[in-house]
C-alpha cells in the first residue's frame, strides 16, 4: 500500500502540472482508501496537499508567463469564500454523503472531459462579462470546500468559456487559483476536524506533499510535448472507473 500511495502521489502532481486539475480527485481515495484515513480527514488533508502542490505546480507556469493575474482576483478571490462557506457547511454532512457528492461531481467531469475535451482546448473568442466569472469562482469555491476538491476540472473550462483564455494559459491560471481556494479550504477544516474529535497526520502528507510537488515537474514538461485533448480523454475514463469504484466502495462493499 505504501508504494501504491507514493504512486498516487507521484500521479496527483503530474496531473496537476499537465492539466491544471485532478489533484484532489486523486488525492482524496488515495488518503482514504490507500492510507486508511478516515472519510473527513481525508478530505481536509487533500486540501492542504493540492494547496501546496499547485503552489509548487505553477512555477513553471509563472515563469514562461502563463498566468492571467487579473482572472485570479476576479475568480480566486471569490472562491476563497466559497470555500470557507462550503467547509462550514461540510460540518452537517456525514462523510459517506461527502465521498458520495464527490464521487457524482467526478463522473460529471470525467462526462464534460471525454465530450468536449477537444472543444475546452479551443480559445473562445469573445470574453464573458466579469461578474460571470466571479459567480463561477464563488460556485467552484462551494464546492471544493463541501467535498474536498481542488475544482481545477470546473477551473479550467471556466476559464476558457467565460474568460476567453488559451488552453495553456488556463492551466497556470487554475493552478494558482487551486492554490488560494484549497489553502481556505484547509484552514477553516482545522475547526471541522476538532469539533469532530479528528487530527490530521502531518507525516503523511508531508511525504505524500513532497511526491506531489516532484510529479507537478514531469507534468509541467510533458504538458509543452504532448496533445492535451488526448491527455484530458485519458484522465476522463480514469474519473469514471475512480468514480464507480469509491461509490461502490461507500455503498456496496
Amino acid at each position: 500500500m505504501i508504494a501504491l500511495a507514493a504512486l498516487g502521489a507521484l500521479l496527483i502532481g503530474v496531473c496537476l502540472g499537465l492539466l491544471g486539475s485532478g489533484g484532489s480527485i486523486l488525492t482524496v481515495p488515495v488518503l482514504t482508501y490507500l492510507v486508511g484515513q478516515e472519510p473527513k480527514v481525508a478530505i481536509a488533508g487533500s486540501l492542504g496537499v493540492v494547496s501546496f502542490v499547485s503552489l509548487v505546480g505553477v512555477v513553471p507556469y509563472m515563469l514562461r508567463r502563463e498566468v492571467a493575474w487579473s482572472k485570479v482576483l476576479l475568480f480566486g478571490v471569490p472562491g476563497m469564500v466559497g470555500t470557507w462557506t462550503g467547509a462550514f457547511l461540510s460540518k452537517s454532512l456525514s462523510g459517506s454523503v461527502q465521498l458520495t457528492v464527490f464521487a457524482a461531481v467526478m463522473m460529471f467531469a470525467a462526462f464534460f472531459m471525454l465530450r468536449n475535451g477537444k472543444g475546452a482546448a479551443q480559445t473562445t473568442s469573445a470574453s464573458r462579462p466579469k461578474w460571470w466569472i466571479v459567480v463561477a469562482g464563488l460556485l467552484v469555491g462551494v464546492l471544493t470546500g463541501v467535498v474536498g476538491v481542488g475544482g481545477g476540472f470546473l477551473i479550467v473550462p471556466a476559464l476558457v468559456l467565460f474568460g476567453g483564455m488559451p488552453m495553456r494559459l488556463a492551466v497556470g491560471t487554475s493552478l494558482l487559483i487551486i492554490a488560494m481556494q484549497s489553502a481556505s479550504g484547509f484552514v477553516k477544516y482545522q475547526d471541522v476536524l476538532r469539533d469532530q474529535g479528528f487530527a490530521l497526520d502531518w507525516g503523511v502528507l508531508a511525504v505524500i506533499s513532497g511526491i506531489g510537488a516532484a510529479g507537478t515537474f514531469a507534468g509541467s514538461y510533458l504538458s509543452q510535448r504532448m496533445p492535451q485533448q488526448i491527455l484530458r480523454r485519458i484522465f476522463g475514463l480514469l474519473l469514471t472507473c475512480m468514480a464507480a469504484f469509491m461509490l461502490w466502495r461507500t455503498h456496496v462493499a
